[in-house]
């Protein structure tokens, strides 16, 4: 890349940070685009701030001197810019190059915020020849030019841009009528009145030009003449917006055979324009007001004069929140070492000092959970925002697998810490792949098997409890349990597969290098890699189940906590070691004794009322050897993730207290069942166990 150095100065994080937004709204926008070229029906607003996105990017980067993003951004705004004009037709060609572009866009704001130099110049210059063989010249065809045979004052025709007269070229070879509708305003009220009306008409048509006009009363009044398309009739839209401020006067034109640039014809009526007084009168210079502008200026005061800015956010780095909220642990921990020694000091005979001691340190509990929980929901974000990903991919994939796929979202609002979004994201992405690839079924399948021919996805999110629960569904030909079980017993994985319960089957999917593909796709085969899919999820203490039918699909269930920041965790000691549970795993504790648990099947199960749990016994999992006799009464707590129960048995409950989870470290990493380690505030540093990660592997080997 010829970029300037990447070091991440305070500016060029600014810069990052805008150009994430942009490229994100441009993918959005782009989807929305795709979906209305396959209906025929395109909106131009969309269009426009497609355009104006990668206009600023281009600015921005080359404000920076960031040239390739700039370059790239250029090319992609050039097409555009074309589209909206009307010199291209929307296309399927054109919307893949348009994606190529946004994704290769993607990247290199990647690499830049990541501080790689990665040599793309190869990808760029593919790009853009793209995107030139995408701008021939259009053929101009002979014929009758629409706006002549609609014969607009010359005032306003020369007042016209160049995208304006594309517009109204548009709306009559749709088949709209074209209206003039003439506005006159007090100036002190002019900005709302007019935004009204305009809303009006956006809601019924298409507001093509917003021009200024001289009316009779200067001195107290504006004028403004909109050009208008719609399929109303003139009573309709004189109905809808007429007042004694506003009058409506039809345009049009016999047009016989017409035929503009794009190769279309257009068949209207012929009304011959009225010569009103307005429209004989000369124009000045032409102004735009859009909603946003007219709304955001004030009527009777200097106001709109002012700096002040509009937006009341404030973008701030997740680092700093990070930082931010181990400060709050530390001081959380601090005061349950405050706590404790009021505790100490009471049983000693300082007890006067102990009670306003204690009383202090109740207080700053108090504030260090406001505290807390203000910090948390900083860093917590719509769920929704993954879900414009996800779009994306699935509308690329699809396209390159020919495959028609509709994607539907339940439950965008839901909330989850921004980490935990950005580690959810590419576990779901390869969920989606996979679906896409080998679960929904091609469109002659399909309907040769009673189905509509277009593949669903659906991607639900809703809060369970102190957990986010994440369902992808599709309705494709769902995993076959048989060959799953064939193909374990050819890699020796079982002996018989008649002892392999359709449960214990589909987790065999999960194993490393298990596939039941014969062939491996370029977007990879359902099974391959789910291993990976797996790992990333516990290693943010959650949880992945999947449930399928042969025929109608397969239902992925994600089970996430709300936070990692700062829990509050059950201490538990066994076989001389401490640990910490999540209390949001936590259901209940028992006292027991080996009296009361059962042996099924060579497993150690308890009888919790109406269940039946499997036990697990600490020291046998970690493989720790006792140094004292394990006590006669001991504790089992029961704990769950989603649907799983399972009893943990332990020597000792030392308590509750509120934890910060730290990362172990790649050198961690394969050792199971622990999700981080945190700090008591004594010295001391505990493991934080994977609930999630325990009840699975307890699932499937019985340990």
């Amino acid at each position: 890349m010829s970029e300037q150095n990447t070091k991440h100065t305070k500016a060029v994080q600014d810069f990052l940070a805008e150009a994430e937004e942009i490229v994100e709204q441009l993918g959005t926008e782009l989807a929305d685009l795709s979906d209305m070229a396959e209906i025929g029906e395109l909106n131009p607003d969309v269009l426009n701030s497609i355009f104006r996105g990668a206009h600023s990017l281009k600015g921005l980067a080359g404000m920076f001197g960031f040239t390739d993003v700039a370059e790239l951004a250029h090319n992609m705004e050039n097409m555009l810019d074309w589209l909206r004009l009307g010199k291209l037709n929307i296309s399927q060609n054109l919307m893949s190059v348009l994606f190529d572009s946004h994704e290769l866009l993607s990247t290199l704001i990647r690499h830049l915020a990541s501080g790689e130099n990665a040599m793309m110049t190869g990808e760029i210059e593919a790009c853009v020849i793209k995107i030139n063989a995408c701008l021939a010249p259009p053929e101009k065809k002979a014929g009758i030019s629409p706006l002549e045979a609609l014969a607009l004052p010359q005032q306003v025709q020369s007042a016209l841009t160049e995208y304006e007269e594309h517009r109204l070229k548009d709306n009559l070879s749709k088949g709209r009528t074209i209206f003039n509708v003439h506005t006159s305003f007090d100036l002190n009220t002019f900005d709302t009145e007019l935004s009204a009306v305009t809303d009006i008409l956006k809601g019924i048509g298409e507001v093509i030009s917003t021009l200024p006009s001289v009316g009779g009363n200067i001195e107290t009044n504006i004028d403004f003449e909109i050009l208008f398309g719609s399929m109303k009739t003139l009573d309709e839209l004189k109905a809808a917006v007429e007042t004694s401020c506003v009058t409506v006067t039809q345009l049009g034109s016999k047009i016989s055979t017409i035929t503009t640039d794009n190769e279309e014809t257009l068949s209207q009526p012929y009304i011959k324009p009225v010569e009103t007084e307005t429209a004989s009168k000369t124009l000045p210079a032409k102004i735009s007001t859009p909603k946003s502008t007219v709304d955001s200026i004030p009527s009777g005061d200097d106001s709109a004069l002012s700096a002040k800015s509009m937006s009341r956010t404030v973008r701030v780095d997740i680092g700093k929140l990070d930082e931010l909220m181990n400060i709050v642990g530390e001081l959380v921990l601090a005061n349950s070492t405050i706590a404790g020694v009021t505790t100490k000091m009471r049983n000693e005979g300082f007890s006067r000092m102990a009670i306003e001691l204690g009383k202090a340190a109740k207080g700053l509990e108090r504030k260090l959970s406001d505290l807390q929980k203000g910090v948390m929901e900083i860093r917590m974000i719509p769920i929704g925002q993954l879900y414009e990903k996800m779009s994306r991919i699935v509308r690329k994939i699809s396209r390159e697998q020919g495959k028609r796929v509709e994607l539907k979202f339940f439950g965008a609002d839901t909330e989850l810490d921004k980490l935990i979004v950005e580690d959810i994201s590419d576990p779901m992405m390869h969920i989606i792949r996979n679906a896409i690839d080998h679960g929904i079924e091609s469109s002659d399948i399909r309907v040769a098997n009673g189905k509509n021919e277009k593949g669903t996805i659906k991607i639900s999110s809703y809060q369970k409890g102190n957990h986010v629960v994440i369902e992808i569904e599709d309705d494709g030909a769902g995993i076959d349990v048989n060959k799953v079980k064939n193909k374990a017993l050819q890699k020796g994985l079982v002996n018989d597969i008649s002892t392999v319960s359709d449960r214990e089957a589909i987790d065999f999917i999960f194993l490393p290098g298990f596939s039941t593909n014969e062939t491996v796709s370029e977007v990879s085969g359902r099974g391959v890699g789910m291993d990976v899919v797996k790992n990333n999820i516990s290693a943010i203490s959650g949880m992945v189940d999947i449930e399928t039918t042969k025929g109608e699909g397969s239902r992925f269930v994600i089970t996430l906590p709300i936070t990692l920041a700062i829990i509050k965790a059950l201490i538990i000691r066994c076989s001389g070691r401490i640990y910490a549970l999540p209390i949001t795993s936590v259901l209940e504790s028992l006292l027991m004794t080996d009296k009361d648990i059962k042996t099924v099947e060579r497993k150690e199960v308890i009888q919790l009322r109406e269940l039946t749990l499997p036990l697990l016994r600490l020291e046998h999992y970690f493989d720790i050897n006792r140094n004292c006799k394990p006590p006669e009464e001991y504790y089992v707590v029961v704990v769950g993730v989603a649907e799983k129960r399972l009893g943990i048995a332990v020597d000792e409950l030392i308590g509750q207290q509120d934890i910060v989870i730290k990362p172990l470290g790649d050198t961690f990493k394969r050792f199971r069942g622990i999700s981080g380690a945190a700090d008591l505030g004594d010295q001391r540093t505990i493991l934080v166990l994977d609930i999630g990660g325990v009840i699975n592997d307890t699932m499937r080997t019985g340990n």
